[in-house]
């Protein structure tokens, strides 16, 4: 009896080994992108620099790349005594493969508050389905009760038409609470 069920486990563990290396190949398979694909390029990019806590941080990208294969854009957020968030991704919609003119909306309210002068850099890049990653844009930015996060707008984003690309969904941690043991 214990042979039979050590030569069935024996069979069945020889036939998954079998299965997955008949299909590890297709599994496995990466397409490689076609020769001379540059990576998508940022071509302009704008968002302020301070506002207060609470109100939307709007961040405007224009990108393009030939062949038309933009597939995400990748926005990381790191805060001043608190560190790095994990990377935000927005699938970009089918017709924003080849160009794209819009912006990121990030609303920044939480159940956390955020003391005065909190700082965070928010960097972004835009990525092709191969994985190609265009230069990243860096966006320092400042909580301010004082202040608007509203500016005039530079060209190409000075348009009426602007579409939302995304949402930004890090949700800040207030770092003076965490050190205190706080939730």
């Amino acid at each position: 009896m214990r042979r039979m069920k050590l030569a069935s486990m024996l069979l069945l563990v020889g036939l998954v080994i079998w299965g997955c290396a008949g299909s590890s190949g297709s599994m496995l398979t990466v397409s490689q992108p076609p020769a001379g694909m540059p990576p998508p390029v940022i071509t302009a990019s704008f968002a302020a620099d301070k506002g207060r806590y609470g109100d939307p941080i709007k961040i405007y990208l224009a990108a393009e790349q030939k062949g038309g294969a933009m597939k995400m854009i990748a926005v990381q957020v790191t805060q001043v005594g608190y560190g790095s968030y994990p990377a935000n991704w927005v699938t970009l919609k089918e017709g924003n493969s080849e160009r794209f003119v819009g912006y990121l909306q990030w609303n920044t309210g939480s159940s956390e508050f955020m003391p005065e002068w909190t700082r965070i850099s928010i960097t972004v890049s835009v990525l092709d389905r191969w994985g190609n990653e265009s230069h990243n844009v860096v966006f320092p930015y400042e909580f301010v009760s004082g202040a608007s996060s509203s500016s005039v707008l530079p060209a190409p984003f000075d348009q009426a038409d602007v579409p939302r690309l995304g949402y930004v969904t890090v949700m800040l941690r207030n770092p003076i609470k965490s050190q205190r043991g706080g939730k």
